[in-house]
């Protein structure tokens, strides 16, 4: 593993991340290309694709498959197939800490603004739903209600988390947890996102 930030790697890393991002904020993500990003990051168009295999890849990065199917195995499976989905993902998101990085935000708002890539965000959710759905069905669901719980929540959770990016007074965590409310699951009291749930 790389340390704290210090090595070439995480160095080039972050200058084509902000590079790219700056170029993309300045020009429109259709209008910029690969070719423009390596060139102000001062690299060649072939160490690009090392750190991100399309353009797009350089704004739509989805760590958090595992731990959304975690948060629903973990539910009890008295729990309608629904409430199972719904009370995991917001599990799962209160044990993750806010951005840090201000990048992250950037990299959601260039997504939520730029028609392609709100519809290539949407199309990146199908990992995520296909293993929701696998989890609902191992734990018991029908495979009709796993596939509609799983649409449901990640719909919520799109739309919370471009809420968040056009949103600089609210944290991602609330911003999460408000679009998973409006599916009007009935929760016991919320405890702080860094101290995880019980339920």
């Amino acid at each position: 593993m790389t340390t704290t930030g210090t090595t070439k790697r995480e160095r080039t890393l972050a200058r084509l991340l902000d590079t790219g991002l700056d170029l993309i904020e300045r020009q429109g993500y259709d209008q910029t290309t690969v070719a423009q990003i390596a060139a102000a990051a001062g690299v060649t168009e072939m160490t690009f694709f090392r750190y991100f295999p399309t353009k797009e890849s350089l704004l739509l990065d989805d760590p958090y498959d595992p731990m959304l199917v975690e948060g629903v195995a973990r539910q009890p499976r008295k729990l309608p197939t629904f409430t199972r989905a719904v009370r995991g993902i917001r599990e799962a998101w209160r044990a993750v800490p806010e951005p840090e990085h201000p990048a992250i935000r950037r990299r959601v708002r260039i997504a939520a603004q730029t028609p392609s890539l709100r519809a290539a965000t949407w199309r990146s959710t199908g990992n995520t739903e296909r293993a929701l759905i696998a989890q609902l069905v191992e734990d018991g669901a029908t495979e009709h209600d796993a596939r509609i719980a799983a649409a449901a929540v990640l719909a919520a959770l799109v739309a919370g988390l471009f809420a968040w990016a056009d949103d600089e007074s609210t944290g991602l965590g609330a911003s999460i947890e408000r679009a998973l409310d409006v599916l009007d699951v009935p929760t016991a009291a919320a405890p702080s996102r860094a101290g995880g749930s019980d339920e």
